[in-house]
């Protein structure tokens, strides 16, 4: 695997803090140069400078995955210093809760722009790059466990993690002819700055993000979640992620201890597609 990627070009957003970082770590321990990108220029940069400082080669570079002029740029930046793209990890995803009838539009608009429309434009601007990569092709989409286990309070952002669930499953099958893998991670929770970065990044003239313990609470007790069966370090969650991606493995759980939530969702769609069944057929 070392052998393979060694001396190839990953490019990661979200790459400041959390999972990202934890994805550069892999990615560094692999051999590869990384471009490390995220809203928080300054945290981008302090990871590629660990990078550095490990013996390895990285960049860091400030982009608003929302703003698809800064995207393309900061893909022509990395195709001027590394040439190509091998492994592109579409890690966005500012987090909001609150009850359904709470949220503004101006708050749909922000969590959609950043965490749909950013993975798009961070694809379509790299594309390019990863077709003209001579090793491993790969597109790993960021998700979430709550694409899979919905609860409340938390609206906005499963309803932008089912979209991109929606458009990496797409993706995948129209790259598939081209060599170009494609695999959506669905971490559960992680003890990270994840709260903290989306409220960093939330516009100012949307005023301060209020995070109220009680909506984090029923949002857990919701999803049958615990910290202890639900929430790992970012470590933790990215340390399968490698051998995954080069196994063009279509889904990838990172953790979470769901699977009995898992099997009642399906079993109620086979159900509900078995009753479809019913009567006659379509057409008499």
């Amino acid at each position: 695997m070392t052998d393979e990627l060694k001396g190839c070009t990953a490019v990661v957003t979200g790459a400041g803090s959390g999972f990202g970082a934890a994805l550069v770590d892999r990615f560094r321990e692999a051999g590869m140069k990384i471009a490390a990108l995220d809203i928080d220029g300054s945290a981008a940069q302090q990871v590629a400078d660990r990078v550095g400082a490990q013996g390895g080669e990285a960049m860091g570079l400030r982009v608003d995955v929302a703003d698809a002029g800064a995207v393309q740029a900061a893909a022509a930046t990395v195709a001027d210093r590394f040439g190509d793209c091998s492994i592109l990890c579409a890690n966005v995803g500012v987090q909001h809760f609150g009850p359904l009838e709470r949220l503004t539009e101006q708050e749909w608009r922000w969590v959609l722009d950043v965490n749909v429309m950013g993975t798009i434009h961070t694809v379509q601007s790299f594309l390019p790059l990863i077709r003209r990569s001579k090793g491993p092709k790969r597109i790993l989409v960021t998700s979430s466990s709550a694409a899979l286990t919905p609860g409340i309070r938390m609206g906005a952002y499963t309803a932008s993690k089912y979209a991109v669930t929606g458009y990496a499953e797409t993706l995948r099958m129209e790259l598939a002819e081209e060599g170009i893998g494609v695999s959506i991670a669905f971490p559960a929770g992680m003890a990270t700055r994840h709260l903290e970065s989306s409220a960093l990044a939330r516009p100012r003239e949307m005023g301060e993000m209020a995070i109220r313990r009680d909506d984090i609470d029923a949002m857990m007790k919701s999803r049958g979640m615990t910290s202890a069966d639900h929430v790992a370090t970012a470590e933790h969650a990215a340390r399968n992620i490698l051998p995954d991606l080069l196994a063009n493995e279509r889904y990838i759980v990172t953790h979470g201890a769901y699977r009995a939530q898992l099997e009642e969702t399906f079993d109620a769609l086979l159900k509900a597609h078995d009753r479809g069944q019913d009567g006659p057929s379509p057409g008499t």
